[in-house]
């Protein structure tokens, strides 16, 4: 970057999070502009680039369907007043783009509320070579441009902000429902990257004995150089992560429904990515659900009376666990009102 002079760079998030922490970013002084598209760019990243360069941060969103870069949202001081700690948004369509936000009879929702995001103008492919169905499907006639043009249903949720701009929302096909529950796992990612001792996070519907369960996936945030030393051998050995994942669920009890409180937090050193830096779902960890979720030992307080050891063996045949305590909560061993 530096020997050739490159004054513009073009970043999938997780890899600018791997060159800010490599500490390289601030010796680019050539650097005038970033732009950053593939997937959403968490807020923390880019508050952590504008503090490190006075280069200006560019968030780009589209897909392939529409000629790539649909939308686009130059990063500013609204970092400073909080609001991009916890989004940044896709912005505004470019020129001869339409953006619209809808619902599912291509009805246009208000602002604020998600609803699917749909492309139409100029920069539309044709469809999809030799897959008529698939093509049908995906571009729909435009209820509100010229007659004979078409839409494209992007499949990704979005809101439109008072000022017009648009946030993504995760797609309408990473919803899992738990119980009956619709649930985004996006939006429970973002309360956990908003706590200060995360600094990344995922969500994943598990299976499980008795259907699917919430499981967190957090990359703890490192802490300061003079605290590191003792904490990391004595802190972690005396349950300190046990210690953070009660902090942590507490922080999300206070902000969402119970039914969106994941079951167990796992804790990564950073999390998997595939080749094209995206997250590798089907390398996270499966939590071992036989263990007891506060890390203690098995059954810390066995059963006493007859009735309780009965009780017992119900909770662990329903449950499929093998140890229950007197003092475990049915819905923290995984049960649930069905």
């Amino acid at each position: 970057i530096v020997g050739h002079g490159v004054t513009t760079l073009h970043f999938v998030p997780a890899m600018l999070a791997a060159f800010v922490a490599s500490g390289e970013l601030e010796a680019c002084a050539p650097l005038t502009r970033i732009l950053c598209s593939g997937e959403a760019l968490p807020g923390d990243l880019a508050a952590a680039v504008r503090a490190r360069t006075g280069a200006a941060l560019h968030n780009l969103y589209g897909p392939t369907e529409a000629a790539i870069d649909v939308s686009a949202w130059a990063c500013g001081d609204e970092a400073g007043t909080g609001t991009e700690t916890t989004e940044v948004p896709i912005g505004h369509p470019i020129a001869n783009l339409a953006l619209h936000v809808l619902d599912g009879d291509l009805n246009p929702v208000p602002i604020g509320v998600a609803g699917e995001l749909y492309i139409g103008g100029l920069g539309l492919a044709r469809g999809y070579h030799g897959r008529a169905g698939l093509t049908a499907e995906r571009f729909v006639p435009d209820p509100f441009g010229p007659s004979g043009g078409r839409l494209y249903r992007t499949g990704d949720r979005v809101r439109r902000r008072p000022d017009g701009a648009l946030v993504f929302l995760g797609r309408l096909d990473d919803q899992v429902k738990i119980r009956g529950f619709r649930i985004e796992p996006g939006e429970i990612a973002a309360r956990l990257r908003a706590h200060p001792s995360v600094a990344d996070a995922a969500i994943v519907a598990v299976p499980a004995p008795g259907g699917p369960r919430l499981v967190g996936y957090c990359v703890p945030r490192e802490a300061p150089a003079e605290a590191r030393g003792e904490a990391r051998g004595a802190d972690r050995a005396q349950g300190g992560e046990a210690a953070i994942e009660a902090t942590l669920r507490a922080h999300l009890a206070g902000q969402l429904p119970d039914h969106m409180v994941p079951a167990r937090l796992v804790f990564l050193p950073a999390l998997p990515v595939s080749p094209n830096g995206k997250l590798d779902r089907a390398a996270l960890p499966v939590p071992d659900w036989s263990a007891r979720p506060d890390g203690s030992p098995d059954q810390p307080d066995a059963p006493l009376t007859p009735t309780e050891a009965a009780l017992a063996a119900i909770w662990s045949e329903v449950l499929g666990v093998p140890d229950i305590a007197r003092t475990d909560n049915f819905f923290e061993r995984g049960g649930h009102s069905l």
